[in-house]
């Protein structure tokens, strides 16, 4: 698995949000920039996300993930 299909997949299932993703095989360290999810809760930042990993999580086709969120001004802060 490709970082970039991993970008392209979540910010088609998550209309507005922008996905920032390193690594490749099947580990991904993802920046998640998303002024909706940014007003979650971490546990639901997460879950907004697993929901739609869980099938190449299951495949083993990705072993592990990390993730940071950010809204988009703390993004454009940022980098």
């Amino acid at each position: 698995m490709q970082a970039v299909e991993v970008k392209s997949f979540l910010e088609e299932k998550l209309p507005g949000t922008q996905v920032e993703v390193e690594g490749e095989g099947c580990n991904f360290q993802l920046n998640v920039i998303s002024d909706e999810l940014a007003g979650q809760s971490p546990v639901k930042r997460q879950q907004a996300i697993y929901a739609h990993l869980n099938p190449w999580i299951a495949d083993g086709s990705i072993h592990a993930v990390t993730m940071k969120f950010f809204s988009s001004a703390a993004w454009a802060e940022r980098t």
